[in-house]
């Protein structure tokens, strides 16, 4: 399964950088891409919405005087409350991001420009049936979003979804799922994809734009701490049990939302998903330190290796 040549380029460990809200910034991006990763943020950080032209030179300018860097992606939410596409898609092309990644709805009306100065479009999924559509779409890969992922999850085992998959789609996949070590990394080629897809464990570095208290959290929390409901987007996602209580809310009795009750052009609540109820992965007790994000990335490195030893030294 061929990583695509365009974002081959100074890629140093096969990882894409999740984009996460409020949390994905350009210093973050510029450090993970420097880093040998594919560093991304959602379109919708950069707040006001004219200040995502500033972003997009920040981090192709800081790029472009590193050789050795990784492509960044930018990631789109395809929604009908999210106001802001046109504009912000319109500015990926004058930019030529190398890679845009897509969420919720199939991108058709997003590929043919993309395409048209040579980038390349990825889209998330949770199932068969989102990655059929995403395909007939023309998408150049697949993000699978399975159990375990940080934000808008799935309930698929990785198993299960790279199989499946796997079946009808021998082109570039991204697992997405509690992957927060080396090791983890080695084990999403070793299933089938191309690239690990990793974001909580990029919450808890320096360079993130997460509260202090956030980033501790991340921290301090296990598996058992992530709760799994769509009441506070109307999807279903994986949030901090610690910032559920924080917000005055009971998280084994939450309320069913659904997709109807989704916004991103609105104000939220009281309790605004991502800023004040936090999104992490079930790779949360993976996490023992917060790290200047090249650290991290190092540190990866070595596990990615010392991983990879391990297994072809194995007689089995």
């Amino acid at each position: 399964m061929p990583i695509p040549a365009s974002l081959q380029k100074g890629l140093a460990l096969p990882v894409i950088c999740a984009p996460m809200f409020i949390v994905s910034n350009p210093d973050l991006v510029i450090a993970q891409c420097r880093g040998g990763t594919i560093g991304s943020f959602p379109a919708l950080n950069a707040r006001p919405k004219e200040e995502l032209d500033t972003w997009l030179s920040i981090i192709k300018s800081a790029l472009a005087d590193d050789p050795h860097a990784a492509p960044f992606a930018v990631n789109q939410i395809i929604h009908q409350s999210n106001e802001r596409l046109e504009h912000d898609m319109a500015l990926c092309v004058k930019h030529e991001v190398p890679l845009i990644i897509t969420s919720l709805r199939a991108p058709d009306e997003i590929v043919p420009h993309v395409h048209a100065y040579g980038g390349k479009v990825f889209h998330d999924v949770i199932s068969v049936r989102h990655a059929e559509k995403a395909l007939e779409a023309g998408v150049d890969g697949l993000i699978l979003v399975c159990a375990g992922a940080g934000g808008h999850a799935g309930m698929l085992s990785p198993f299960a979804l790279v199989g499946e998959v796997r079946k009808f789609y021998d082109g570039p996949i991204a697992l997405s799922g509690a992957i927060a070590s080396g090791s983890a990394i080695l084990a999403a080629q070793a299933m089938g994809a191309d690239f690990a897809y990793m974001g909580t464990r990029f919450i808890a570095t320096q360079e993130a734009n997460a509260q202090a208290a956030y980033k501790q959290a991340i921290v301090d929390s296990a598996a058992v701490d992530v709760v799994y409901t769509p009441y506070f987007t109307g999807v279903h996602g994986n949030y901090l049990k610690k910032s559920i209580v924080a917000a005055g809310l009971d998280p084994d009795n939450l309320p069913v939302k659904d997709k109807t009750s989704m916004n991103f052009g609105a104000a939220a609540g009281a309790a605004k998903a991502w800023k004040d109820i936090w999104g992490a992965g079930q790779g949360v007790g993976n996490i023992d330190d917060i790290l200047p994000t090249a650290e991290l990335i190092e540190r990866l490195k070595q596990e990615y290796r010392s991983a990879k030893l391990a297994l072809c030294s194995n007689p089995f």
